[in-house]
């Protein structure tokens, strides 16, 4: 079975600190979650689709927003799953406007034989670091510390 890859964008600004933007993921499951289950916007890869091409066209499926670089490599984690994970930074501001959504289908409720379409992201935001690590899968919390170190490279 071949390795799943995925890859995403962290989005960040300055306002006038350091900010990430996030997504929620959509549909019943996670309806009333919050810590913990927050992401980056990612997804996986299309045969012969590079991953920072990946990286691209999934923030902008998830979110409406179209992403303009530099973008800057995060790197990778593996997931418990195997699934592996690619992220790039890139600096940018969002209008608290999701458009474009993607949805999915799903059998619901479970075992009724009806099929309802569900967004993949019910919402967005910016968040400070402190705030993002409480928010974010734990699994995609190296992307902010890279990120960190990242700036900080640039800034000294």
């Amino acid at each position: 079975m071949p390795q799943k890859i995925s890859a995403g964008l962290l989005m960040y600004r300055f306002k006038p600190t350091l900010e990430v933007f996030l997504i929620h993921p959509g549909g019943p499951f996670y309806k009333n979650k919050d810590e913990g289950v927050w992401s980056i916007p990612k997804g996986e890869l299309n045969e012969n689709e590079s991953v920072i091409d990946a990286a691209q066209r999934e923030f902008e499926e998830e979110t409406g927003i179209k992403p303009y670089g530099p973008f800057t490599s995060l790197g990778d984690t593996r997931l418990k799953s195997g699934k592996t994970i690619h992220a790039f930074s890139f600096k940018g501001d969002w209008d608290g406007m999701l458009t474009k959504v993607s949805t999915f289908a799903l059998e619901w409720p479970p075992k009724s034989g009806k099929i309802v379409h569900f967004p993949e992201v019910d919402r967005a935001a910016f968040f400070s670091i402190d705030r993002a690590r409480k928010k974010l899968h734990e699994a995609q919390h190296i992307f902010l510390k890279k990120l960190e170190e990242q700036i900080s490279n640039i800034k000294s």
